[in-house]
């Protein structure tokens, strides 16, 4: 059976198509991820009566949407329910052009300018600033006046506040390392609020010191694999991600990770069976 079987998804006849060449210009993303992405099983192309693979204007629409979201290091399992509810939407006649999506912390958040919600679950957002009347109760800001909280009450709050106030979370997780820095919870999360602010240097060593105190944890291998592939040391990633493999066989998110990071490389048959492994253990194998 062709290792491409089964993901050929149908797309209505009418509206134009896109080979996969003039989707990655217009999308100015490399040919060989638009390749992968299909061979995952997370597009929907249509083939020619010569076989060439095209894209429908939905995909693309999809595709621009949500593109930060994958070249911010995002599950690509948590990508895949986010664009499967996106296609609902389209199929429903709502637009996509006045939708912004993005990561708030570790959340992914749509808007379109008047309210937020979980594209993946489409789960309402309060604005938190709204929600917050007058006499209504705030959330201690780490300051002095909170010095006596343990390191595990700080790692509670930072978790909190990630979504809505990211830069308080990250102090708390700063003040909840100083007290123990023995926590590899903590470093990963710091490493990863880092990451997402862009200062990469910094979660790297995060990151390799939550290896280092949780060894058996597939969680921190995943994320320093994710960060490496974002520095571009490929070759690295992929060595993490086989760790984060090696310690949980069912991580669907490493399984589809190596497998786009290998069809890079052009590691085809490596890449193919991850990618398989992936589709399965989400299951969308069946």
């Amino acid at each position: 059976m062709r290792a491409d079987a089964g993901i050929e998804t149908a797309e209505p006849k009418a509206g134009p198509r896109f080979s996969l060449r003039e989707a990655a210009n217009i999308l100015e993303v490399p040919e060989a991820r638009l390749r992968a992405l299909v061979r995952a099983g997370l597009l929907a192309p249509q083939r020619g009566p010569i076989g060439a693979v095209s894209l429908g204007f939905q995909d693309l629409l999809l595709l621009r949407t949500t593109r930060g979201l994958l070249e911010s290091g995002v599950p690509m399992l948590q990508v895949r329910r986010i664009w499967a509810s996106l296609r609902k939407q389209l199929a429903a006649d709502l637009p996509l052009t006045s939708i912004s999506i993005q990561t708030d912390g570790e959340e992914v958040v749509a808007t379109d300018g008047d309210t937020r919600w979980r594209p993946d679950s489409g789960q309402m957002l309060l604005n938190f600033e709204q929600a917050q009347g007058p006499g209504a109760p705030s959330v201690a800001a780490p300051g002095a006046d909170a010095v006596d909280l343990s390191a595990e009450e700080w790692y509670e709050m930072g978790c909190e506040l990630e979504a809505s106030e990211p830069g308080r979370a990250r102090e708390a997780y700063e003040r909840a390392l100083a007290l123990r820095p023995d926590m590899a919870d903590i470093h990963v999360n710091l490493g990863r609020l880092l990451q997402l602010q862009g200062e990469r240097g910094r979660a790297e060593p995060h990151y390799r010191e939550a290896v280092r105190l949780a060894p058996d944890d597939p969680t921190p291998h995943f994320n320093l694999g994710v960060l490496l592939e974002e520095l571009g040391r490929r070759d690295e990633a992929v060595h993490a991600y086989r760790q984060a493999i090696l310690r949980d066989p069912e991580f669907a998110d490493a399984h589809c990770n190596l497998g786009l990071l290998l069809e890079s490389l052009g590691r085809r048959q490596e890449a193919m069976r991850h990618l398989m492994a992936a589709r399965q253990r989400s299951g969308d194998g069946e």
